[in-house]
C-alpha cells in the first residue's frame, strides 16, 4: 500500500518496491494505513443511491380482469398491507377506471404505488367497447408526459404516472382465453409491458393448470400479442428470468389472512380439504410473480414504459404532427428549422382557407341578395295581383248590390203605381156614395 495526495494506493505486491521507488519513498519509510472508505469516482453509485433514497420511488400498476377475480387481494398480498379499496359492482354501464395513490415505506425506501383497477370489466351484454377506456387512459397518460416535456419551464418533481406494467388476470376456465381478453390484450401490447396471470389458481388442478398455461402462450403467439419477457442481458439474472419467461402466465392465488401451519403463521387460504399457502411455491407461483415484479425488474419495466412504450407513442404523435428528422434532400435538419417550416406552412394554409371562406361568404352573400330581390319581385307581383282579384272582387259585389236595388226600386214604383190606383178608384167611390146620399135626402123632402 501506498500513501499519496488522493489517499490510500494499492498496488500489486510484486510492484511495492517498484511504487515506492516512483513516489521517490523507500520502504522502510513507508508506513502502511488502512482505507477508511471508498474514495474518488468509485463513490458515485452511492450518491445516486443517496438520492434516490430521499427522492423516493414511484411505481404504476394496471390491474386489469373481471369483478370479483381477485385484483385488489393480490395487490395487497404483493405489498403486504390492506390497501383500502371500494367493492365493486357487476351492475355498471360501461367500463371505467378507478385511480388510488398510496405511499408506502420499507424500510427505508419510499414507494408511491399508484393502482389503476377496471371496474365492470366484461359485464356488459355487449363488450364490443370494454377496453377502449384503458386504451384512452394509458394514452393520456402518455400526452401528459409529453406536454410536460414540450413546456417551456418544466417541473422536475413532475408524478410521473405512466403505466409501467399491466397485470392482466385471466379467469380459471382451463380452457382457453375468451375473445375479449385476446382483443384488449391485442390493442394494449404496444402499450404497456403486460403481465399474464392465472387468477383464483387454486381452482384448477397441476395437471390442468400446465396444460392451460401452455394453451394461454399457444393463443398469445397465434394472435401475435406481445408480452413483456424478463429481460435475459444481464448476466447476475439472465438465468433467472430465462427460466420465469418459460413459467409464463403465472399462476396466483392471494390472500392476507394468516392460517397456522404447524407451529408457524403463514398466509394463505383455509379449506376443507387442507391448507393453501400464497407463498409455497409448490402451491402456487406468487413467490416468482413478487420476484420478478419487483425484487429484479422493476427498474426495467419502468425502463421498458419510458425507452419502448413511450418513445413508440411519442414517436407517432410528433410524426402525425408533421415533424421528421430528415428534410426534403434527406438532410438532417434542426428541430428549429422544422418547426419554423411548419409554422409558415402552416400560415400559408391558414392565409388560403381564409381566401376560400372569404370568396365562399361573398358568394354566399350574393346568392342571398340575388335570393331577397327575385322574393322582392315575387311578392310585389304576388300583391298587384290581389289587389287586382280583390277589387274585381269588390266590383262585382257593388254590381250585384246596384243591380239589388235597381230591381228593389222598380218593385217600389210598381206598388207606388198600384196604391194610386186604388186610392183614386177609392175616391171615385166615395164621391158616388156621397152623391147617392145627398139625392136621396133632396127627394124625401
Amino acid at each position: 500500500m501506498a500513501v499519496g495526495i488522493w489517499g490510500t494506493l494499492a498496488f500489486p505486491a510484486s510492484q511495492e518496491v517498484t511504487a515506492a521507488r516512483v513516489w521517490g519513498w523507500e520502504r522502510e519509510n513507508i508506513r502502511c494505513l488502512a482505507p477508511l472508505g471508498h474514495f474518488g469516482f468509485e463513490c458515485l453509485p452511492y450518491q445516486l443511491v443517496s438520492k434516490s433514497m430521499r427522492q423516493g420511488f414511484s411505481f404504476n400498476i394496471l390491474c386489469v380482469g373481471e369483478t370479483g377475480i381477485g385484483k385488489s387481494t393480490l395487490i395487497n398480498t404483493l405489498f403486504n398491507t390492506n390497501l383500502k379499496d371500494n367493492k365493486s359492482s357487476h351492475f355498471y354501464p360501461n367500463v371505467r377506471l378507478t385511480v388510488q395513490t398510496y405511499n408506502l415505506q420499507e424500510s427505508n425506501v419510499k414507494l408511491k404505488l399508484t393502482v389503476v383497477n377496471t371496474v365492470g370489466y366484461g359485464d356488459q351484454i355487449n363488450k364490443e367497447g370494454s377496453y377502449q377506456p384503458i386504451i384512452d387512459y394509458i394514452d393520456a397518460q402518455f400526452e401528459a408526459y409529453l406536454q410536460e416535456e414540450l413546456k417551456l419551464k418544466r417541473s422536475f418533481r413532475y408524478h410521473d404516472t405512466r403505466i409501467h406494467v399491466c397485470l392482466f388476470f385471466i379467469s380459471p376456465t382451463g380452457h382457453s382465453l375468451n375473445s375479449l381478453d385476446l382483443l384488449t390484450m391485442k390493442n394494449i401490447d404496444r402499450k404497456v409491458n403486460i403481465i399474464p396471470l392465472i387468477a383464483k389458481a387454486d381452482t384448477v388442478s397441476k395437471n390442468d393448470l400446465q396444460k392451460f398455461k401452455s394453451k394461454i402462450m399457444s393463443e398469445l403467439i397465434s394472435n401475435d400479442i406481445q408480452i413483456y419477457q424478463f429481460p435475459t442481458d444481464d448476466e447476475t439474472i439472465a438465468q433467472t428470468n430465462s427460466s420465469m419467461n418459460g413459467m409464463l402466465p403465472f399462476a396466483v392465488v392471494g390472500s392476507t389472512d394468516e392460517v397456522k401451519v404447524g407451529k408457524r403463521m403463514v398466509r394463505g387460504r383455509h379449506y376443507p380439504w387442507g391448507v393453501l399457502q400464497v407463498e409455497n411455491e409448490n402451491h402456487c407461483d406468487f413467490v416468482k410473480l413478487r420476484d420478478m415484479l419487483l425484487c429484479t425488474n422493476m427498474e426495467d419495466l419502468k425502463e421498458q414504459t419510458h425507452f419502448h412504450h413511450y418513445e413508440y407513442y411519442r414517436y407517432s404523435k410528433l410524426q402525425k404532427l408533421g415533424f421528421t428528422d430528415v428534410g426534403p434532400d434527406n438532410q438532417s435538419v434542426s428541430f428549429q428549422e422544422l418547426y419554423e417550416a411548419k409554422r409558415l406552412e402552416f400560415y400559408d394554409q391558414c392565409q388560403r382557407e381564409k381566401e376560400e371562406l372569404k370568396k365562399k361568404f361573398m358568394q354566399q352573400v350574393k346568392d342571398r341578395e340575388t335570393a331577397f330581390k327575385d322574393a322582392e319581385k315575387e311578392a310585389s307581383t304576388t300583391s298587384l295581383m290581389t289587389l287586382q282579384n280583390k277589387f274585381e272582387h269588390l266590383k262585382r259585389i257593388q254590381q250585384e248590390e246596384i243591380m239589388k236595388l235597381e230591381e228593389e226600386k222598380r218593385q217600389l214604383e210598381e206598388e207606388i203605381i198600384d196604391f194610386c190606383k186604388t186610392k183614386a178608384a177609392c175616391e171615385t167611390l166615395q164621391t158616388q156614395a156621397c152623391t147617392n146620399i145627398k139625392k136621396d135626402k133632396d127627394r124625401k123632402k
